[in-house]
């Protein structure tokens, strides 16, 4: 089998199995086709012939099979991405003011740009100084440019179009220092936000948050461990709190058990109960 040719579904459910096994990392109930097209780059990549190829690298180094990640689940972010969702984020933290904390957790963070992000809408509502926020996500790579928080300034055009939509007095000198070829975060959002390596499939999170971002990863997955996904999200949020989801997360009608929307358009949830208000 060439990189070209289309990998069964039962090599798929080998090799995820295999890897389960090897790395305690389960890819086995994500979305077959996305997992497939990330196998294919794999092997186009490592310039491999079969995926028997790519089973016996993956298998015998960690090391290679860590810097696989990136390319099975594809990390797309971008600073003020969607930003219709930012003003209602901030209509969001004008549910905490009276707290003397308001946590926050960007689960499937990637390069950080959506923390920031967040960063500036709480500082733009005066209450950065109570926001603590927690990225993570499974691929190192993708952390270690969240807490570098330096970014191509050739983005930042792109960037700025998107603020300017959320912020039409923003500057992007108020979030960014310049430093040569790189925008570098300013210190005071860089403060505020911590990140780890944390597998949304496998591992538990042991706090909770007032706010929940979630964003663009469950495609990835079958409805099944959506499910287990938005179950295991649900449990660290607050009984007050707010769930973010992506546009491109189809979530299955049972999430209607457990989930109320607050803000259908932009895709914000709260846990099942009744609504004081809703946008």
């Amino acid at each position: 089998m060439t990189a070209k040719e289309e990998i069964s579904d039962e090599e798929l459910a080998a090799l995820t199995g295999a890897i389960k096994n090897r790395y305690g990392i389960d890819f086995t109930n994500y979305e077959s086709k996305s997992l497939k097209r990330g196998f294919t780059r794999l092997m186009g990549k490592n310039r491999m012939d079969s995926l028997l190829d790519l089973w016996n690298v993956i298998l015998k180094d960690k090391t290679f099979f860590k810097s696989c990640i990136d390319d099975l689940t594809v990390n797309l972010t971008e600073l003020f991405r969607n930003p219709e969702i930012w003003n209602t984020m901030g209509k969001v933290l004008d549910n905490f003011k009276g707290h003397s904390e308001i946590n926050i957790w960007h689960a499937g963070c990637a390069t950080g740009e959506e923390v920031y992000s967040m960063a500036m809408v709480a500082d733009n509502k005066n209450l950065l100084r109570k926001t603590k926020a927690l990225g993570t996500d499974i691929s190192s790579k993708a952390l270690a440019k969240a807490m570098g928080a330096k970014y191509p300034k050739e983005l930042l055009t792109k960037y700025e179009k998107s603020l300017r939509k959320y912020l039409p007095e923003g500057n992007l000198t108020d979030l960014f220092d310049m430093d040569s070829g790189e925008a570098v975060v300013k210190s005071k959002f860089r403060s505020h936000a911590d990140f780890r390596h944390h597998n949304l499939v496998t591992d538990t999170m042991d706090r909770k948050f007032e706010i929940i971002f979630c964003r663009n990863v469950m495609i990835y997955f079958d409805d099944l461990l959506k499910m287990k996904v938005l179950e295991s999200l649900l449990n660290s949020l607050t009984d007050d709190g707010f769930l973010v989801i992506g546009y491109y997360d189809m979530i299955p009608e049972e999430s209607r058990q457990i989930l109320d929307p607050y803000d259908s358009n932009n895709r914000i949830y709260v846990p099942m109960r009744k609504l004081s208000k809703a946008i």
